[in-house]
């Protein structure tokens, strides 16, 4: 019958996804128990571009600027190089004022990546950096993080990520939901996998890549949407993993509405399936001829959206032996079609959410100690979580096409922060 050949199929596909779900679940246990190893500290020995990209950010640039400045690194071997692009406002003027240099990419800007392209092969190759940390303008970063970053570096390290935290985790509810969207990255993806030996993701801002990389790499040449995910796959793909430096931390501005965060996360993942189409088939084929275990965990990282889609499809093709075998029954009570159908959908729900909501509240703990201010960005992390799927989903049959900025008006500075 169709309905015995759908519920075979269903079945077989549903194990294979559970086992994937396993995967990143037990990898996830062991960023619980174990920490990411610590470098060991070297003295201050490389000489380190701070490159910043920078669309309208005359409002937070400044502190940006000064909180590099004011690194516990020698002054000597850092400069912090910002490229404004694109700008209406008078975001060169004030990092000019706060001490940054200046470097005006020419051409058609589409991207951060565009912007990074220009500033490594006219600045950071041609003035012999040993390497180059990126920030987003909105950013603070911690005063160590040059410091820890050279001990990554002096280490052997080519590429690394820091942690990345945020400037405003109370504000609304969003703000909360990315804060911890990001604590569950530093802890349960990249602290995880360094301590597996895996590779660690570029998070958009305070990383750090080494100059031989980039000239392996023939320069920074990234083509979709979230250049960071790609360059962490280039890394994979040439046989570098992305240490994970927890220690490095930079603050980052997370966006304040819903409307905002729509917008951010629809180019992240149009940029994911961007990424699966040109990277996925060679993360898989690097893994299995080279036996590299950072391509195959890469390979299954950049198969998230289309897990997701698989997801949803097993959810739609579970309903449909309920209509054609007119239903099920609960507890002595037959259950036909479209009832059983909620019955069920509204108790997966309700699981989801539970599940979502405590891993939610487990990952606020652990970074702060405390929940109680959190409380409503805890509650609704089912709601942020739900609609990364509605999205990934729209972006199989949409995907966006430019780049669009969203505003940054947080203006604390780091005193506000360590304090």
């Amino acid at each position: 019958m169709l309905s015995d050949v759908i519920r075979a199929v269903t079945l077989a596909v549903g194990a294979a996804l559970s086992v994937y779900t396993l995967y990143f679940g037990v990898i996830a246990l062991r960023g619980l128990v174990r920490r990411a190893p610590a470098f060991a500290r070297s003295a201050p020995q490389k000489r380190i571009a701070c490159v910043v990209a920078a669309r309208n950010e005359a409002a937070v640039i400044g502190p940006l600027v000064d909180s590099l400045l004011a690194q516990d690194y020698p002054r000597a071997l850092f400069e912090v190089i910002v490229a404004p692009n694109n700008c209406t406002d008078d975001t060169e003027a004030v990092a000019a004022a706060h001490g940054a240099r200046i470097f005006r990419p020419t051409g058609p800007i589409r991207s951060k990546g565009d912007v990074l392209a220009q500033v490594v092969d006219e600045v950071v190759l041609k003035e012999n950096f040993d390497a180059m940390c990126v920030f987003d303008a909105d950013n603070l970063a911690g005063r160590q993080f040059l410091a820890r970053m050279n001990d990554a570096l002096c280490a052997g390290a080519q590429a690394a990520q820091g942690f990345r935290d945020s400037k405003n985790p109370e504000q609304t509810a969003i703000s909360g939901c990315y804060s911890i969207c990001y604590w569950m990255v530093n802890r349960f993806y990249n602290a995880a996998r360094a301590s597996l030996g895996l590779s660690a993701l570029v998070n958009g801002s305070g990383f750090a890549v080494s100059t031989g990389l980039l000239r392996a790499l023939g320069g920074w040449r990234t083509v979709t949407m979230t250049e960071d995910y790609e360059f962490s796959a280039q890394c994979a793909l040439n046989g570098h993993k992305v240490h994970f430096v927890p220690d490095a931390v930079v603050y980052d501005e997370q966006p304040l509405t819903f409307a905002q965060s729509w917008r951010q996360r629809r180019r992240w993942t149009t940029g994911s399936l961007q990424g699966l189409q040109t990277y996925g088939p060679a993360l898989f084929w690097h893994a299995l001829r080279r036996r590299s275990a950072v391509c195959f965990d890469m390979f299954l990282t950049f198969l998230l959206p289309f897990a997701q889609l698989v997801g949803a499809v097993l959810a739609l093709a579970g309903a449909a032996p309920l209509l054609l075998t007119g239903g099920i029954v609960l507890g002595g009570i037959a259950l036909r079609g479209l009832l059983a159908i909620a019955l069920l959908a509204g108790a997966s729900l309700l699981a989801c959410m539970l599940g979502t909501v405590l891993a939610a509240a487990l990952t606020v703990a652990l970074k702060k100690g405390r929940v109680d201010g959190m409380w409503l960005s805890v509650a609704s992390f089912w709601v942020f979580a739900l609609s990364q799927t509605v999205l990934t989903l729209l972006s199989f049959v949409s995907k966006e096409k430019s780049w669009k900025p969203i505003a940054h008006t947080s203006v604390k500075r780091l005193d506000d922060l360590e304090r």
